[in-house]
């Protein structure tokens, strides 16, 4: 294309966008051919200084011919799955719905909480099996809001931010817990529940309330992982010094709950982000609220099915394991924020430590202690008191948290 040629149209442009026009540079000599090129590139730079319009102008495409502000060519492999997709106002109304309903979250558990334990048959139908398929349902709703660099960025980018975590959750909650059973006046059945509880890797649960608390996903799934596999090695360990029995692990079984639960529902949900953006941007405006209930039926069930378990605790053992857990809450979260790391990744840390499997404990006190029922009691109301304190944190992060830190 002429330099001429070039010119007019670069005056058309100025006139369309009510511009000033721009006082040729000195370089800018039409003659000289073999500076057109460089002329055209300094003139638009000159004007995007001098208009500041919203569309960028692109002077690299203008000077080959192609449509000024067009950013097809920008995308990779012109693929259209990078553009911002348009909601409709159905779906931005429902969109803000579900927020305002996924913020509510705290007072859902809360008064699912108190329904199970004055009427259980309201929760009573949601069995194990309804359990089991909510978790799977929630992770696979998170693996919808990963991608694959982000799983691998653990491990790439800030492998010390798992370490860090797997010695939060192996160190303060076991520490805490010790301090409890030895010195909250306890029986010897409830103090050994209590002891227990503490030792036991990070749940499923929190993954959920991370996810809804708005923390660092890959770390929260990566940390549960990492802590449940490792629960082979470090649960039996830990009980032996606290507890003052061997309690074994079945390495098999706990594998093949965190693959079904844990792996499993992510990476398939991560594959369906990659292959099929657009359609699960759409998807993700639901999600949490789907989380948020699945949580609070979750929690319901767990009361209804152990409300006489629940009633003749007592108020000690109920105190003790409220302790625990805000403890662990808290040491999680301050112990991170001392290191001075961010506030997603704090969150995460909190979370992970103050939440524990609680129905892992709960499954080995029914096999190595079948003839102390009592000892089951204490992991029952961790369920329970884990499940509502993140619940309760989760939405006050949700309420605070910066929508940038996203």
């Amino acid at each position: 294309m002429k330099p001429a040629l070039l010119q007019r149209r670069l005056a058309g442009l100025r006139t369309h966008l009510l511009l000033p026009a721009a006082p040729r540079p000195a370089a800018c000599n039409p003659s000289i051919r073999k500076r057109s090129k460089s002329c055209v590139e300094a003139a638009c730079r000159r004007l995007s200084k001098q208009g500041k319009s919203r569309q960028p102008l692109v002077c690299a495409a203008s000077a080959a011919g192609a449509v000024p502000g067009d950013s097809s060519g920008s995308s990779k492999g012109g693929s259209s799955s990078s553009e911002p997709v348009v909601f409709s106002p159905l779906e931005q109304r429902l969109g803000r719905l579900c927020k305002t309903l996924t913020t509510l979250f705290p007072l859902w558990v809360v008064g699912a909480a108190l329904l199970g334990f004055h009427h259980p048959p309201a929760f009573l139908w949601f069995t194990d099996t309804y359990v089991t398929w909510s978790l799977i349902f929630c992770m696979l709703a998170m693996g919808l809001t990963l991608t694959f660099e982000e799983i691998a960025s653990v491990f790439t980018r800030s492998p010390q931010l798992l370490l860090l975590g797997m010695v939060l959750q192996y160190s303060v909650l076991p520490l805490i817990g010790f301090a409890i059973s030895r010195h909250w006046g306890l029986s010897s059945s409830l103090a050994i529940g209590v002891a227990l509880v503490s030792c036991m890797p990070g749940g499923t649960a929190s993954n959920i309330v991370a996810y809804i608390a708005r923390g660092d996903m890959p770390l929260s799934i990566m940390m549960t992982t990492a802590s449940t596999i490792m629960a082979v090695f470090t649960t039996p360990l830990l009980t032996s010094l606290l507890v003052g029995t061997l309690v074994a692990v079945d390495a098999r079984a706990m594998f093949l709950s965190v693959l079904q639960l844990v792996l499993a529902p992510v990476i398939v949900g991560t594959a369906a982000n990659q292959l099929f953006p657009r359609a699960v941007q759409r998807l993700r405006i639901y999600t949490p609220l789907a989380a948020t209930a699945a949580v609070v039926m979750i929690v319901g069930s767990m009361i209804a099915t152990n409300v006489s378990v629940v009633a003749a605790s007592g108020l000690a053992i109920i105190t003790a394991v409220l302790t625990l857990h805000s403890c662990g809450f808290g040491l999680g979260y301050f112990i991170s924020k001392g290191l001075g790391l961010s506030d997603r990744v704090c969150r995460t840390n909190a979370i992970e430590v103050g939440m524990q499997s609680s129905a892992l404990a709960a499954v080995l006190a029914r096999k190595h202690f079948p003839h102390d029922p009592m000892i089951v009691a204490p992991c029952v109301l961790s369920a329970c008191t884990h499940a509502t304190l993140g619940s309760l944190l989760a939405g006050y992060w949700n309420l605070t948290s910066k929508d940038e830190e996203q």
